[in-house]
């Protein structure tokens, strides 16, 4: 028999702003623009950041009924806004947008991964 993890509502919050963020980035708004631009992504493979929410959010998903699938991209999408926190850092990009959106979405992801765990 297969569970989902408790609570559920942690991971599927994730694949919620996961989703929400990737809808914004389609045509972004100053504030992601300035983000991106600040850490010095190229604009030419911003296009990628959005196929990569929308795998995570759909691997989130699942993994509300196959957790082996929803652990693996819970440590996936920690390693993205680890990768995302290295790049603020390298940059010397660390306003407010390193502090709220990079390292919140950073701790939200260690707690949707969690439910796998315990």
């Amino acid at each position: 028999m297969i569970h989902a993890p408790e609570p559920w509502w942690l991971p599927a919050l994730l694949a919620l702003s996961l989703f929400g963020d990737a809808l914004l980035s389609i045509r972004p708004p100053q504030f992601i623009r300035q983000c991106l631009d600040g850490v010095g992504f190229p604009r030419d493979w911003w296009w990628t950041l959005i196929a990569i929410k929308l795998a995570a959010t759909a691997g989130l998903l699942v993994g509300l009924k196959y957790p082996g699938v929803g652990f693996a991209t819970a440590v996936g999408v920690i390693a993205y806004f680890l990768s995302a926190a290295y790049a603020h850092y390298r940059a010397r990009f660390l306003g407010y947008e390193f502090w709220i959106n990079c390292l919140g979405m950073l701790a939200l992801s260690v707690a949707a991964a969690l439910p796998y765990v315990t």
